[in-house]
């Protein structure tokens, strides 16, 4: 079965515009990398509509912006529509369920929610390999973007880790769950300790951001909620941090456990 690693493209290289119509439509058709479109706010006439329906197909995020910004990112004649290739090839979600499964492992994943800081990305990415989890789940919207930043803290990772992009972390969550994956969230006035968990199972955590935490909705619709103990009660940890460690349980649960 083929592999569902993420695809890199030279290490260090910045990601390249798509510009025009034409160009993003071959783009999109031949199902080449692209990371975000910014479309013209009231963009009309050839093309346009199927770049949309394209890009909704591949799931590539649509950015309507006024032309100014196009005008920031691009001096050559960019028809209303200018695209960012993307640094990584992005992964299925249930081709990766269906990877993993085929090797005889138990998924562990790792969903980003809120997440903006590409520095802490990158970190939870490094930790997500070393500690032996397949993929990380991002929305399509409100969450970093995975550039040569993002690319550079991880320190190689993010070219080595599936990385699955999706419209809807609700229904990724309902896709979890038909397939037998359980849900945790991190919490502090959870009454569940990390070591408690039974990370030996399929298991997929949510990350929330630091300002706000993972969002109601998807703590609703989690199976369970665990804390990290800490000693004193100075603020918590940073969410890179905190994804390691809850990571490192994950790990020494599965690899020691008896």
């Amino acid at each position: 079965m083929k592999s569902f690693k993420p695809v890199s493209r030279d290490r260090g290289a910045k990601p390249s515009l798509v510009v025009g119509r034409k160009p993003v439509l071959e783009a999109l058709a031949d199902g080449k990398g692209i990371d975000r479109i910014f479309l013209q706010k009231n963009a009309s006439g050839e093309g346009i509509e199927d770049i949309r329906r394209l890009a909704m197909a591949a799931q590539v995020p649509i950015n309507v912006v006024p032309s100014e910004k196009l005008n920031g990112l691009t001096r050559a004649t960019h028809q209303g529509v200018v695209a960012i290739a993307a640094l990584i090839v992005y992964s299925d979600l249930q081709n990766v369920i269906d990877f993993c499964v085929s090797k005889g492992e138990a998924p562990l994943f790792v969903m980003l929610d809120g997440i903006t800081d590409v520095r802490n990305i990158g970190a939870i990415a490094r930790s997500t390999l070393i500690c032996g989890a397949q993929a990380l789940i991002i929305p399509d919207k409100g969450v970093g973007a995975l550039n040569e930043e993002a690319m550079k803290s991880s320190a190689g990772a993010l070219e080595k880790i599936s990385v699955c992009r999706v419209s809807s972390l609700l229904k990724a969550v309902d896709l979890l769950h038909l397939n037998g994956i359980r849900v945790y969230t991190s919490e502090m006035d959870a009454p569940l300790r990390v070591f408690e968990v039974d990370w030996a199972g399929p298991a997929c955590v949510i990350m929330g951001g630091e300002e706000h935490g993972v969002q109601p909705f998807l703590r609703k619709a989690a199976d369970a909620r665990f804390h990290i103990p800490m000693a004193g009660t100075f603020d918590s940890f940073n969410v890179s941090v905190a994804a390691g460690i809850i990571l490192y349980e994950a790990l020494k649960s599965r690899t020691y456990a008896h």
